[in-house]
């Protein structure tokens, strides 16, 4: 079953009985063997990594470390063929069992912006929007999370979450492959919802925020993190053709327009805590994402600008309250 043993009691202890019975044949839908052409690949991926006997993690520094010394040096190729045949790697970086991967994204240099705008996250029931494969969701339980649902829709992403798992032992963390859209709406059971990487994807940025809006509980915080243009006026532009070679970017605000959407989605004690720049050291291709990368986006005579002639990649932190 989907939400059988530790996620169904994790679950329950949000009061979110009635998502199992709501979610369970979706979720089991998306990760049967004909959901996605290389599901069998990755499944053979997961069944070949070896047992560990006392699963461990070391959750609270940049690279997310599991099981470190539980293998042999001669387990170790074995176990890096293995996860490589989860790649892309596009969130990072893990260190599993003493293999280190090297993936797209320091992810741990957005965390470090992060985690100074949010609130301390200690005791706090979280919902991760879009977690991709679950670094962000680690970080959080690093530092004292009482639980964390992550929803992604991208099935690698929690393939590569259930590897991680694997070496991280029962833990009140999980990833489902679900959109924020597909969760019952009005729940309200959450200290924190986060959604980074996600609103400009949305064809209707408002009815995302609302709906990230209905899973916090009274006085709840919202982190959100999102790609913005530059400039002190409220406006937003819709890029017509890709930006920075992503086809599925709709909606690009400034801050003050993003605050203007948060106000009137019903948020409060609206805040920009952070905008930064993109930069080729935070975002690139490497061993575990050979694909193209931030540096093949930006145009290479003017790398203020990306090849379409956009402003080059910034993301903003802001942080919003449900009253």
């Amino acid at each position: 079953m989907a939400f059988s043993g530790r996620l169904a009691g994790d679950l329950s202890a949000l009061g979110l009985d009635r998502w199992p019975a709501a979610l369970g044949p979706l979720v089991e839908e998306r990760l049967a063997d004909g959901a996605h052409g290389d599901m069998p690949r990755w499944r053979r991926a997961l069944e070949a990594l070896p047992p560990v006997s006392a699963p461990a993690a070391e959750l609270d520094s940049p690279t997310v470390t599991l099981a470190p010394g539980a293998l042999p040096a001669e387990a170790l190729p074995g176990l890096r063929r293995q996860l490589l045949e989860l790649s892309p790697w596009r969130k990072g970086p893990f260190d599993v069992a003493g293999v280190s991967i090297d993936s797209e994204w320091r992810s741990d240099l957005k965390w470090q912006r992060v985690q100074r705008a949010a609130s301390p996250l200690a005791g706090r029931r979280v919902l991760d929007v879009g977690c991709g494969n679950g670094y962000y969701a680690l970080r959080m339980l690093g530092a004292g999370a009482a639980c964390v649902i992550g929803v992604d829709p991208t099935l690698l992403y929690v393939m590569q979450f259930r590897a991680l798992a694997h070496f991280l032992g029962p833990r009140p963390v999980h990833v489902l492959p679900l959109r924020s859209e597909e969760l019952p709406p009005g729940s309200a059971a959450f200290d924190t919802v986060l959604s980074m990487g996600v609103l400009y994807h949305q064809r209707a940025p408002l009815v995302h925020l609302r709906e990230l809006r209905s899973h916090l509980r009274g006085g709840g915080e919202l982190v959100l993190e999102t790609l913005v243009l530059p400039g002190e006026e409220p406006y937003a532009r819709t890029p017509p053709g890709r930006y920075a070679r992503m086809r599925n970017v709709w909606h690009l605000p400034t801050v003050p327009e993003l605050c203007v959407w948060l106000a009137r989605c019903g948020f409060r004690d609206i805040a920009a805590a952070d905008v930064t720049l993109t930069s080729v050291a935070e975002q690139r291709s490497t061993e575990w994402m050979t694909f193209e990368s931030l540096e093949e986006a930006l145009d290479p005579d003017d790398p203020s600008q990306t090849v379409e002639g956009w402003p080059a990649p910034r993301r903003a932190v802001v942080i919003a309250r449900r009253p």
